[in-house]
């Protein structure tokens, strides 16, 4: 079950996942069964938690990791609204620490 932050509980759904990551890759190549990879890696990853019940956002966080693999500018799309930023300043940040971690400049 995931709990949403206004209290409500349902069911972990993969197609809600692979649905939101979709809205995200749009005008993106990638393909239809990378989008169900995604959603069987986060599917999985939350299982494993072995938790009755999981915040909204650990199913946010574990989408993040998968995306950024995936497709960088999608996932500078979904973390925009998943972390809500608000400024140019928010996305520059984003983007220096993607290229901190390739160990671009």
């Amino acid at each position: 079950m995931v709990s949403k932050r206004s209290g409500v509980t349902e069911p972990f759904s993969r197609d809600k996942v692979v649905a939101g990551v979709r809205r995200a890759c749009q005008g993106r190549p990638v393909s239809e069964d990378s989008l169900a990879q995604l959603g069987q890696r986060v599917e999985e990853a939350i299982r494993a938690k072995g938790a009755a019940e999981i915040p909204s956002n650990e199913v946010g966080l574990a989408i993040l990791g998968p995306l950024r693999d995936l497709d960088e500018v999608a996932y500078l799309r979904f973390a925009s609204v998943y972390r809500g930023f608000e400024s140019l300043a928010d996305f520059e940040a984003e983007i220096r620490q993607l290229k901190a971690e390739k160990g671009e400049s």
